[in-house]
């Protein structure tokens, strides 16, 4: 499957039912681009288990993984999913992981080319976590 917005590859996964509510759509199973990190729902087989280093290793594995793919693909739309985005965000943390650093390193990653701007959306991230 490829990405509609840039072409590249995408990463399938299954979404556990405690973060679907997090999804416009409540999506069973969403791809998200291995370039430009949006995020699509997909009616394709995924796994439980994704390995987001196809993405990049800034990407926590698990649990905390699955959540701070979601939280990446909604940045687009920080205004429409802010509360969304923030309970996602605070599952990373929860899963001992830095939402920001994975953010620093995603920007950083001359492999990928964000949908979003990625130093604004850190800033907005911040004030979204520690507000």
């Amino acid at each position: 499957m490829t990405c509609s917005a840039c072409g590249s590859e995408q990463l399938r996964f299954a979404v556990p039912a405690d973060l679907r509510e997090y999804l416009p759509d409540a999506s069973e199973r969403v791809a998200v681009c291995t370039r430009c990190l949006a995020l699509e729902p997909t009616d394709d087989e995924a796994p439980d288990s994704p390995d987001f280093s196809a993405i990049s290793d800034a990407f926590p594995d698990g649990d905390a993984g699955v959540a701070m793919a979601l939280a990446v693909g909604l940045l687009d739309s920080l205004a429409l999913y802010r509360s969304e985005i923030a309970a996602l965000l605070e599952r990373v943390e929860r899963g001992g992981a830095d939402p920001l650093l994975v953010l620093n390193r995603l920007g950083a990653d001359a492999r990928l080319d964000p949908h979003f701007d990625v130093a604004r959306r850190e800033t907005q991230v911040e004030q979204l976590l520690y507000d």
